[in-house]
């Protein structure tokens, strides 16, 4: 048995702060001076470092401290392509035109191994620098990219749910796959990758107007042999999109329909971005326990639109949600720049809905749920990620059996000159005391930093990056 410790000023959340408005530390744990046990990558023990070292002093002797840092579980991007790595930053247009030019043509390059290896490589190097430990990635509709994927996140031991995309139409010949070779390479991979350490398989439509009858069908074939298994896809993202796929199944009144026609909604679906998901469709993922992903960079990035953030986290129809990057639809790898656009939607939504804007569309409750504190944005990249996978269960926390997923986030990094910590009330030496501190650290960090302000990435209780490079 490998056993490893770490010391330092820990935080956490044991349960959702949309519950707990006004009163977020009901929601959190935080352990100004905590020691966290590790045996074979699994949390062990945990808690105010007096204790734990009184349970277990040869762990304590032999721990890592890492000083003058906040230390948080890993974060989950629920959402995001490994094979637009390279394509980052290119010119957005709208989604359907991007796609034609950008997107697949680059994408049909990782069926070469030679051109998708080096590529891969960067997209976990960058998740690592990035402080994200567990995703749920596109790769394409090729089985080979695939088996690379699943191979070097299990490389790094970190947790990954992919899949084989199926798209055959509306898209270039070279780009696609058949429902009989989608369906082939599925269950080859699934055999070899389902459950298979940090593995997980994930049936993936890369969305509704991307697949024929007889792909969907073809989904719905391995959603019946494998009923556990994830589902994921996009839906309601741009509003051409929407309308094309609609126009496609004439006996569905909406986006959410086409995948229920084909029994694919319920537990372990995630439907991507969900901008312009109605509020009957609301209903029907809530009484599924279906998810969405927030993905605020590339709806923004894209022109897609403004996600209803208050409406998901609604306290009695709301829904399982993530967090995603959808990088490279996303100009950022960073669950950092993800919470600073999150929280600047949210607040153009609060607007939206305060009454200023037109008193008839006033809802007040909803506009309040829409503003991103810092105790909501780092529960939604953390544990309300893990949740919103069904994977709470194994990570998200400190919780003991969980997998020792954590990064160490630096408060004075960042931008140069944005100084932002020094204005706060505490002499800025070692780590704060007291929660409200932390918090307004964590905000400042999320508003003002990006992924410099990631010190230490650490998975299944290895240190796996270092911004130092030591």
């Amino acid at each position: 048995m490998t056993t490893t410790a770490v010391r330092g000023t820990f935080l956490d959340f044991v349960d959702d702060p949309w519950k707990h408005v006004g009163d977020e530390a009901a929601a959190t744990r935080f352990v100004h001076d905590g020691l966290l046990v590790v045996e074979d990558g699994i949390i062990a023990d945990f808690g105010p470092y007096p204790e734990v070292a009184a349970r277990r002093p040869d762990a304590a002797a032999a721990a890592t401290v890492i000083a003058d840092r906040l230390i948080l579980p890993g974060f989950v991007d629920g959402h995001i392509h490994v094979p637009q790595t390279r394509i980052l930053g290119a010119y957005g247009e709208q989604l359907l035109p991007w796609l034609q030019k950008w997107v697949f043509p680059e994408e049909r390059k990782y069926f070469d191994p030679e051109y998708a290896i080096p590529g891969i490589e960067r997209f976990f190097d960058n998740l690592l620098a990035s402080g994200t430990t567990s995703c749920q990635a596109f790769t394409t509709a090729k089985r080979i990219t695939t088996e690379l994927v699943f191979e070097e996140a299990a490389r790094r031991d970190m947790r990954i749910i992919a899949g084989v995309t199926a798209i055959d139409q509306h898209a270039p010949d070279w780009f696609t796959t058949t429902p009989e070779q989608f369906v082939a390479d599925s269950r080859e991979l699934i055999a070899r990758y389902h459950g298979v350490g940090r593995s997980l398989y994930a049936i993936t439509p890369r969305f509704a107007y991307g697949a024929s009858v007889e792909l969907l069908e073809a989904c719905r074939l391995l959603k019946q042999e494998h009923p556990d298994m994830h589902v994921h896809t996009h839906i309601s993202e741009n509003p051409s999109e929407v309308r094309g796929a609609t126009q496609l199944h004439p006996d569905c009144t909406d986006y959410l329909g086409i995948y229920e026609k084909f029994d694919l909604v319920g537990p372990r679906f995630t439907g991507g971005h969900g901008v312009w998901i109605t509020n009957p469709e609301y209903q029907r993922l809530h009484d599924a326990g279906a998810a969405l992903t927030f993905c605020p960079c590339s709806n923004l990035y894209l022109g897609s639109g403004l996600f209803r953030l208050g409406r998901a986290k609604d306290p009695v129809n709301g829904i399982r949600l993530t967090f995603g990057t959808d990088m490279g639809g996303g100009n950022r790898f960073s669950m950092i720049h993800v919470l600073d656009d999150a929280y600047k939607v949210g607040m153009l939504n609060n607007t939206l809905l305060d009454g200023s804007v037109d008193p008839v569309d006033q809802d007040l409750a909803e506009s309040q749920r829409n503003k991103l504190n810092w105790a909501r944005a780092f529960y939604s990249i953390t544990l309300g990620g893990a949740h919103g996978l069904y994977l709470d269960d194994r990570i998200g926390n400190f919780d003991l059996g969980k997998e020792a997923d954590f990064v160490a986030l630096d408060w004075t990094a960042g931008p140069p000159g944005a100084d932002w910590h020094a204005s706060l009330l505490w002499d800025g030496t070692g780590a704060p005391d007291d929660l409200e501190t932390v918090g307004e650290l964590l905000f400042a960090m999320m508003a003002v930093g990006d992924e410099r302000v990631v010190a230490e990435t650490w998975v299944a209780g290895r240190r796996r990056y270092r911004r130092d490079g030591a």
